[in-house]
């Protein structure tokens, strides 16, 4: 799984049906490390009803397409809100 950012929503005149009712979600991937933004934004389905700004977790290829009970056509899938993270000191003492 992967980390990004909601930075917009988009819209469609026609899209496959398998696709209506989804929100399609504008996400920028960050780094876990930093949440520095990594590569090019890109459009990911929405499975857990994400909102702007929000940091969420993606999958992509099958597993995107797995998300949904109906398996549309979809490379990306925000499947998860994330709330926090911890990268750093993991282990503790000890």
């Amino acid at each position: 799984m992967k980390l990004a950012r909601v930075i917009g929503r988009v819209f469609c005149a026609r899209q496959e049906p398998a696709l209506d009712g989804k929100t399609m979600l504008l996400i920028q991937p960050l780094r876990w490390e930093d949440g520095a933004p990594v590569g090019d934004p890109i459009v990911a389905a929405d499975a857990v009803g994400a909102g702007a700004s929000e940091q969420v977790f993606w999958v992509a290829s099958r597993d995107a397409a797995v998300a949904f009970q109906d398996a549309p056509p979809v490379d990306a899938a925000v499947v998860g809100i994330v709330e926090g993270h911890q990268v750093r000191d993991f282990r503790g003492k000890g």
